[in-house]
């Protein structure tokens, strides 16, 4: 199974509760070095928790699954001030 493949799968495990709040993630790339490039999508792009979203949802179950990663980042996602 591909990186993008393993990747994709353990998307797929959070992605009910994503799609629940109207929102839910696309692989935009995955880097030389591993890292994952992900694109918020619906309500993710927007909501105020989606910096939160990001780090205790999306990138543990992505670095869990798949421990060749190296990193995960949102390109649409603005940090918290």
């Amino acid at each position: 199974m591909s990186l993008s493949e393993q990747v994709e799968e353990a998307l797929q495990s959070i992605r009910p509760y994503l799609i629940a709040d109207g929102g839910d993630v696309a692989i935009e790339e995955i880097t030389a070095d591993n890292v994952v490039r992900l694109k918020l999508l619906g309500n993710c792009g927007s909501c105020k928790m989606s910096f939160m979203t990001m780090k205790a949802g999306i990138e543990q179950a992505i670095m869990k699954a798949v421990p060749a990663i190296t990193a995960v980042q949102a390109i649409n996602l603005a940090e918290p001030a």
